[in-house]
């Protein structure tokens, strides 16, 4: 049960840098720092987007409309982190007879 944990918590690891990453392409690519029409740029945004709008729409629903700025990614980074610590600090414990 503890090696499923530590996967677990790879995975919500793992996880946090794609987020990380998403939100910085987004800059760039809002910024025209990347070039939008290139097939690799076009492929990482694809890609990113993929992985990370299925967890990022519903919090953007629930979010109130900040004007131009986008919370979501915080706000799953917090619940990410939350997820963590709970495993680490309650679950973890509870399976070694603490």
């Amino acid at each position: 049960m503890i090696a499923l944990l530590d996967v677990v918590l790879l995975v919500l690891n793992l996880y946090q840098w794609v987020v990380i990453v998403a939100a910085l392409f987004s800059w760039l690519y809002a910024f025209n720092v990347v070039n939008p029409r290139n097939a690799v740029v076009m492929a990482v945004a694809n890609t990113l987007y993929r992985l990370t709008e299925p967890v990022l729409r519903p919090i953007r629903q629930i979010l109130p409309s900040m004007g131009g700025m986008d919370l979501s990614p915080v706000v799953l980074l917090i619940g990410i982190y939350f997820i963590q610590r709970l495993i680490v600090t309650s679950v973890y414990p509870m399976l070694m007879g603490l």
